[in-house]
């Protein structure tokens, strides 16, 4: 049975490096016999306001229940976006705020302060552009995105091995440096990693 991909680019700009690796890696992915469906936020139309919180539930827009189903399905998610400010885009945490709810991606437990995840069995990749280079992401700003998307989000609610691939600085990247990222996102994708 083939792998079920789902690639979330989380960049609000179709013309963005982003939106090609993530083209990159889906190719990749077919190629490599996977299903694969993209989900570019910035064609979605959904309000990334998680109104009331958890207190009230907010409908979701067709297009986020139709995240959620493709999510919920899926064996590998792969995340796409840039990091500015330390973490990722607005629209992307907007999405996150509102798809991964208690009842879809955990549960609490009553009386106790532990918690059910119940994406288990998913795995996910994190491809990250940012201009700041990699030392300095590490060593200065300790990774705060990182740790945001693979300890906050994706291991809290059960999806592991996490995998971080970090292309950067872009600001300074020449075109031949660009072609070697996405051979290698194609690559991931052939590898369905």
């Amino acid at each position: 049975m083939s792998k079920k991909i789902v690639i979330i680019n989380g960049h609000p700009d179709k013309q963005s490096l982003c939106y090609t690796l993530a083209e990159s890696y889906h190719r990749g992915a077919l190629s490599g016999g996977a299903q694969s469906q993209m989900l570019h936020l910035c064609e979605m139309t959904f309000n990334p306001v998680l109104q009331y919180g958890y207190r009230q539930r907010t409908p979701l827009e067709p297009d986020l229940e139709n995240a959620r189903r493709a999510i919920g399905e899926a064996d590998h998610l792969v995340w796409i976006y840039p990091t500015w400010w330390g973490t990722f885009p607005a629209l992307m945490k907007g999405f996150i705020d509102r798809i991964f709810l208690p009842g879809f991606a955990f549960r609490y437990r009553d009386n106790s302060p532990l918690w059910d995840k119940l994406l288990k069995g998913k795995t996910a990749r994190l491809i990250v552009t940012m201009d700041s280079p990699r030392w300095y992401y590490w060593l200065v700003a300790r990774q705060p995105g990182h740790h945001a998307m693979k300890k906050g989000l994706l291991e809290f609610s059960g999806i592991r091995p996490v995998r971080i691939t970090t292309l950067s600085p872009v600001k300074s990247s020449t075109d031949t440096t660009r072609r070697k990222w996405l051979d290698q996102i194609h690559q991931l994708g052939c590898q369905q990693c």
